[in-house]
This record gives C-alpha cells, sequence and structure tokens, in this order.
C-alpha cells in the first residue's frame, strides 16, 4: 500500500488535513455556495446528505494516498475550504486544486496554501510534475495559480470542460521550475 498522507502541510494560518463525514455542514456550504462553484465546471450540491456521501466516497486517500485536504483556519478551528493534490486517471497528472467560501477570499490564503501544497508534493511526496487546471475566465485563480510559480501549457479537456492547463515541475536543488 502507497504511503498515506492524510495530513498535509501547515502554513501559519491554515492546516491541511483528510476531511471526514464529519465535515458534511462545512463542506456542503463550501460546494453549495453559487460564486464558489461558478468556476468549477461542477453542479453545486443539493443537499446536506449529498454532501455526506461525497464525503464518504471519496476514494483518493486510500486509491493514490492523497487527496484534497480540508483547511481548517487554525485561528478559529473553522474548515473553511479545501487545497491539496489529487491524482487524475484520466490525465496521469497529479493536479493541484482548492476552493475557499467567499468570506475569505482575498487575504492570501488560497497562495498560501497553494503553495504549500506544491512544496509538500516536491519534497515530501517526491513528485516531479504538478499541474492545475483552470477555466480561462478564472482570473482570480489564474494569479493565485502564477505566484505559486505555475506556468500555462496550453489547454485540456477534462470531464467536458475545456480548461487552461498550468504546470510546475520539480528542479534539482528543491527549487522549482
Amino acid at each position: 500500500m502507497a504511503k498515506q498522507f492524510r495530513i498535509g502541510p501547515e502554513t501559519a494560518r491554515l492546516a491541511h488535513r483528510a476531511m471526514t463525514v464529519d465535515d458534511a455542514a462545512a463542506f456542503y456550504a463550501l460546494n453549495s455556495h453559487p460564486d464558489v462553484m461558478r468556476f468549477t465546471g461542477e453542479p453545486p450540491l443539493q443537499s446536506l446528505d449529498e454532501a455526506r456521501d461525497a464525503l464518504a466516497a471519496y476514494p483518493d486517500f486510500d486509491t493514490h494516498g492523497f487527496g484534497r485536504w480540508g483547511c481548517v483556519l487554525k485561528e478559529t478551528g473553522a474548515l473553511i475550504g479545501f487545497c491539496g493534490l489529487k491524482y487524475l486517471d484520466e490525465l496521469g497528472e497529479v493536479d493541484l486544486g482548492y476552493r475557499y467560501l467567499p468570506e475569505y477570499w482575498g487575504r492570501g490564503l488560497a497562495t498560501e496554501a497553494c503553495r504549500a501544497c506544491v512544496e509538500f508534493g516536491f519534497e515530501t511526496m517526491g513528485l516531479d510534475r504538478i499541474i492545475a487546471l483552470v477555466l480561462p475566465e478564472n482570473a482570480a485563480s489564474i494569479r493565485v495559480l502564477e505566484k505559486v510559480g505555475m506556468r500555462a501549457e496550453g489547454e485540456v479537456e477534462y470531464e467536458g470542460v475545456v480548461a487552461l492547463r498550468y504546470v510546475v515541475e520539480a528542479a534539482r536543488g528543491g527549487e522549482t521550475k
């Protein structure tokens, strides 16, 4: 069995951990919010039961040893979103993805979490390359990806949606290129 990374990186303001069904209310609030879901290419969750089912059925940690971590704001202990790495079977790539509740936007939390997850992927997990898929109209997320050292590498169709592919690769000496 592959090593399990159920606890992700810690930053000055955030702790990253695997979500459980106990997080269903926060997960539902996040994934049913129209502003959050606007640029995901996914339909919003319709109920708390659907959120529980999604969390209970989330296979990534068991299948690949890692996945999207819940982001807990250390100051309050609240689960405010998620950020993490996910293996995309269809593309054969590890994807960086994140979502936060709107009241936490504009505080640099996404950049802080994404930077920590990229470093964790290279330094702890030994990855060579990490991608991120983003809708072309999501200018705020594009800025976050660029701030963490990712560069545009064309378009890709994923799950019926055309997205921009951003990439960062590990370099010798632990730096990214």
